[in-house]
């Protein structure tokens, strides 16, 4: 250990406790990350590259300061069942530090999600889906938002939500395109980025936080289901209609409008992109087994247990054999800033983790929530802290920790608070573009097409909508959920 840095321990009063300093000095690495990222555009550098010397000053703090474990990482054992907290049999290997620091799950399913997309997309299908969507809406932008809106919340509860705005946001582009309102990509981008975080509320299995906090506080689906549709409804409905108002996506005004936008659509030719009938056929099934194996990937032999990241790249692998010869090819067209992004983000939370900057989040919590009758106050705090907490790092510790916190204090599985976390751990994703993995799909999805959207921008942009969806859920969980 560090000389300083075990001063600054043996402050922290019981053995393996990380004192105060250590904990506020990485808190302020944490808030240096995100004003950086703010910075994006005024520091020229790539997301990626910003997160990545994070990662690498995190990392050598943490290991300034001995709070890291450096033992071997034990893999093949198993629990013993008369003991849970044993484990026995497996072999040691030598891991850095950062390899098992990284959610590789997360970077699994970008990274084969997006090549399964882009092989499917050389098939002609999505042109032809985003063409027959278009011509179910009669080419009104208004309607063309609302279907995908609801497209787009359908698929963030059966799926996960960084699958849903590929998808989603690829069909999009398609359909804006061919009626000439790229204009408007921006909006409905955004748009279905913020609404992948509203639709992963409506199941219990729709997020990793609903399913921790959920079974911490022994609701059911059925009764997950029933509690939180209702907001979903409210809350895709307000989203729809505040983007088209603020976008401009106006409803086509008058019978002329309409006829001449029924002719233009009625003259696309869905087939068009369709070179190959055969590939064309075999990339509608894999997409539709695609949709249905990640959707009760929890429930599938031997699958349950390789999890979706493996399932995203089978299918990507599946789809690559049509153009073995050539598969450079799509490897170059990965995001691969997205990826590193994420690889050095999760580092960098491992590490605040470590150094208990989680932790001073939970006695925050005990200190100004009131857990055996809480009031108004007490539900608002831990909403919205927990919004503001996940809108920076990852909900899932977060959502542990809070389990942890509430469950250890008794509080009974009908009680608001539960809710109010989450609510604040799913919402808080739409706060900045590093809130979720989908919002920054989506904003990777803009920079693609060539719009323009900084850290900063995306902020301003989404704060009306994540404002607008933490007040409806405080006043649906104070109302409906006391």
């Amino acid at each position: 250990m560090g000389h300083g840095c075990a001063l600054l321990a043996a402050a922290g009063g019981e053995p393996g406790q990380v004192s105060a300093a250590i904990t506020a000095g990485f808190a302020l690495l944490l808030l240096g990350l995100i004003v950086a990222l703010a910075l994006e555009e005024k520091l020229h550098a790539k997301k990626s590259v910003i997160a990545g010397f994070f990662a690498m000053v995190c990392l050598l703090a943490g290991t300034w300061c001995d709070i890291l474990p450096f033992e071997p990482v034990v893999v093949g054992s198993q629990l013993v069942k008369d003991n849970p907290e044993l484990h026995s049999g497996g072999h040691e290997v030598a891991l850095p530090v950062y390899v098992p620091a990284i959610d590789w799950e997360v970077l699994a399913i970008i990274f084969g999600a997006s090549l399964f997309v882009d092989v499917v997309s050389r098939s002609g299908l999505f042109s032809w889906i985003a063409i027959k969507v278009t011509k179910a809406t009669r080419g009104d932008p208004f309607r063309l938002l609302l279907a995908y809106g609801v497209l787009t919340v359908v698929f963030s509860a059966v799926l996960n939500n960084v699958t849903a705005m590929i998808i989603v946001g690829s069909l999009t582009a398609v359909s804006l395109e061919k009626l000439g309102r790229s204009d408007k990509l921006l909006g409905f981008l955004l748009i279905e980025g913020l609404l992948t975080n509203v639709g992963g509320l409506l199941t219990l299995i729709s997020s990793v936080p609903n399913i921790i906090l959920g079974s911490a506080a022994g609701i059911s689906f059925v009764e997950f289901l029933l509690r939180s549709s209702p907001f979903v409804l409210a809350a895709t409905a307000g989203t729809l209609l505040l983007g088209a108002w603020l976008f401009g996506i106006r409803p086509l005004a008058d019978e002329e409008q309409r006829r001449q936008a029924a002719e233009q659509v009625a003259g696309f030719d869905e087939n068009n992109d369709v070179t190959s009938p055969g590939f064309f056929w075999f990339s509608a099934a894999m997409t539709a087994l695609f949709i249905l194996t990640i959707a009760s990937a929890s429930a599938l032999p031997l699958v349950k247990d390789l999890r979706m990241g493996f399932v995203a790249l089978s299918f990507g692998g599946v789809m690559l054999l049509r153009y073995k010869d050539v598969a450079d090819r799509f490897y170059k067209a990965i995001d691969w800033d997205l990826l590193g992004f994420f690889a050095a983000l999760f580092v960098v939370i491992y590490v605040m983790e470590h150094a208990q900057v989680l932790h001073a989040l939970g006695r925050a919590v005990q200190w100004v929530v009131r857990f055996d009758e809480p009031g108004t106050k007490d539900v608002g705090v831990l909403l919205v802290g927990s919004a503001a907490f996940s809108s920076v790092t990852d909900n899932i510790p977060l959502a542990a920790m809070l389990a942890q916190i509430l469950g250890a204090a008794g509080v009974p599985g009908d009680s608001p608070l539960w809710w109010a976390v989450i609510f604040g751990a799913n919402l808080g994703g739409n706060l900045t573009p590093i809130g979720s993995a989908s919002t920054l799909v989506a904003v990777t999805l803009m920079h693609k097409h060539q719009v323009p959207m900084s850290f900063g921008g995306f902020v301003k942009a989404a704060l009306p909508y994540a404002a607008g969806q933490l007040l409806v859920a405080l006043l649906y969980v104070l109302i409906f959920l006391s």
